[in-house]
């Protein structure tokens, strides 16, 4: 497939509303994310969504689960590495499953204002500011996404003109057709991944958290360096 959609539920998202969809040849939408496109083609939740919530699947739509995303994170390292929040698992999820050329993210911004509301519908729980040992540091996580989706020839953007954590270029709708995946250091990008296979902090079952002892937040800083390096920050 060619250009993914990938919806958040930042407060701006709701400008996604109006959107043509012949812009995208998918749109995935993560959590509450579906409420904002009854044309959506790929839903994705994480364990504890809750049930209620989950849309019924109607014709050409598709719900993806932990036992989906789970295993498709885990060919690119896994959690710990990867930062678990669903945003970044989303765009794991889509590389291995889809391999789109372009994803674009909107509404995915992880800033979350001090006052007015965090998300589309509200307030809401800042999830990926929550104290977790994969999620030290939001821009160096963006990077090692964007660079290693670079790396399977597919470029990450962000059509948000907001406040951002990602690192993924701006984009506009009209950009879209013609954006290529950014350039990255491929030595930094190799010794990177040689340091995470040498800690071995790969959890095939996702459930991270039920061994976060084995992780030392000093090591996990440091590749973070090594991602920002790789992608020339």
């Amino acid at each position: 497939m060619s250009i993914l959609l990938m919806l958040g539920s930042g407060p701006q998202a709701v400008q996604a509303r109006e959107w043509p969809k012949a812009g995208f040849d998918r749109i995935l939408a993560i959590n509450n994310a579906y409420l904002l496109r009854p044309d959506w083609d790929l839903m994705i939740h994480p364990w504890d969504f809750p049930a209620v919530r989950v849309p019924q699947a109607g014709a050409g739509q598709q719900i993806v689960t932990e036992d989906d995303f789970v295993p498709a994170q885990n060919t690119f390292g896994g959690f710990v590495y990867a930062g678990a929040t669903m945003a970044f698992t989303a765009a794991y999820w889509a590389l291995h499953a889809l391999r789109p050329r372009v994803i674009a993210a909107f509404g995915c911004d992880m800033h979350y204002p001090a006052s007015g509301p965090t998300h589309f519908y509200g307030t809401g729980t800042p999830d990926p500011l929550r104290p977790d040992i994969t999620l030290r540091n939001l821009e160096a996580k963006s990077a090692r996404l964007m660079v290693l989706a670079a790396r399977a020839g597919c470029a990450m953007v962000n059509l948000s003109d907001g406040p951002s954590r990602l690192v993924f270029p701006r984009v506009g709708l009209g950009d879209l057709a013609g954006v290529q995946p950014v350039a990255f250091d491929p030595q930094a990008v190799e010794a990177a991944l040689a340091r995470e296979a040498a800690l071995g902090y790969m959890v095939a079952s996702g459930r991270y958290w039920e061994v976060a002892d084995r992780f030392d937040p000093a090591e996990l800083d440091a590749l973070d360096a090594l991602w920002m390096a790789a992608a020339g920050f």
